[in-house]
């Protein structure tokens, strides 16, 4: 333990603020003061000093209360912009992202398989078409994140590239390779776990303090929200959800043998469809079925056995289900999963309520750019009620 200084102090008290404005959307300072236990007049100072550095921006005022009118404060959009890069199995995706987790603009590219020189290649041929979408300069950038694979060579086998090609990166610092290419500092995070970041920074709706996050992609993974902040592990591998024992379900053990895009790849190619369609977007997904729906069904199976096993770990209030295809089918997925799980026994265990993810096939690379907000505007746990 350490103590801390009067700068430090006002440091982690401007972050909670923070932390509380953006998951409640807007706050006054009254409800400011009852949330942190802080004096009003720490509040007002904070608040004042918020609204002067423009990080915070007033609404209307709330009249028809007793004593004076409350002013609703909330986030500027325009207080921090970061650039967010995944760095994919199947292709690249490059956003510019407001400080309340807007897209401001968007660019991507497919590929066979990924190598840093087609990172190179791709920021430079496209990094300055995403800042021209959004009308802004390099020096208005306040930081960027990566978001890629852990192991990166481990899989290539699974997605057609040769071991040799892949082994580049099994020692390579990416941040040094793009440092001189993405504006600010860099941060690094694996993809799936950076999609968790996305979905508890700048979800749509407020993901619960204890939540199971699944992001379906090439293959599946995803993070664990815990006390209101997403947990890493000591190693980093907190979240890393393939590996899952799936009882009954033929085709492996794995929960990554049957909830991926891989999978669904080889299930078309059975069925006499080109697994193709997959790989060069804009996908035809009707085109599809009937292999569509029965890869769905397969998904949601082996997801509530996942489920099962994680809940009799951890108390989860949530599973958020999100995956690089449309939001239709994230819904029908979300849906038979809960169906399914309320058919299972779980012990006594309360199933976790269901619920789908807000971003996507951009998740991943919204989730790099996440990274800065939360490593220093969030706390690191939600703050306990008072």
């Amino acid at each position: 333990m350490k103590g801390s200084n009067q700068l430090t102090v006002r440091d982690s008290n401007e972050r909670l603020v923070l932390h509380l404005i953006r998951r409640h959307g807007a706050m006054t300072k009254a409800e400011a003061t009852r949330d942190t236990g802080l004096s009003p007049n720490a509040i007002s100072m904070i608040f004042n000093a918020l609204e002067q550095d423009g990080m915070l921006l007033r609404g209307e005022p709330m009249r028809g209360r007793i004593g004076q009118p409350s002013t609703p404060m909330r986030l500027n959009p325009d207080a921090r912009l970061y650039v967010g890069l995944k760095i994919g199995r199947r292709g690249f995706d490059l956003v510019l992202v407001d400080f309340c987790g807007a897209v401001r603009a968007h660019v991507s590219q497919s590929h066979d398989y990924p190598t840093p020189e087609r990172t190179v290649a791709f920021l430079r041929a496209k990094l300055g078409d995403l800042l021209e979408q959004a009308g802004v300069k390099l020096a208005d950038i306040a930081g960027s994140g990566i978001a890629i694979p852990s192991q990166l060579w481990h899989w290539s086998g699974d997605f057609g590239a040769l071991q040799d090609q892949m082994e580049v990166w099994r020692n390579h610092d990416i941040v040094a390779t793009l440092a001189g290419i993405l504006p600010g500092p860099i941060l690094v995070e694996n993809d799936a776990t950076a999609a968790c970041y996305a979905e508890w920074v700048f979800g749509a709706r407020q993901a619960r303090p204890d939540s199971l996050y699944f992001f379906v992609g090439t293959f599946i993974g995803g993070g664990v929200v815990l006390d209101g902040a997403v947990y890493r592990g000591c190693r980093g591998n907190a979240g890393a959800l393939g590996p899952l024992r799936i009882p009954d379900e033929p085709g492996g053990t794995r929960l990554v043998d049957h909830a991926s895009l891989s999978v669904l790849s080889q299930m078309l190619a059975r069925h006499g469809k080109t697994h193709e369609a997959l790989l060069k977007p804009p996908i035809d997904w009707a085109a599809l079925e009937p292999v569509l729906s029965d890869w769905i069904l397969r998904s949601a199976r082996s997801l509530a056995h996942a489920v099962v096993s994680a809940s009799a770990v951890i108390d989860f209030e949530e599973v958020i289900i999100d995956g690089a295809f449309p939001a239709e089918i994230r819904a029908r997925m979300a849906r038979l999963l809960d169906s399914r799980l309320s058919k299972l026994d779980l012990g006594g265990i309360p199933y976790p309520a269901v619920v789908q993810g807000a971003f996507g096939e951009i998740a991943r690379a919204v989730g790099a750019a996440a990274l800065h907000v939360n490593d220093r505007y969030m706390l690191g746990k939600e703050p306990a009620a008072l």
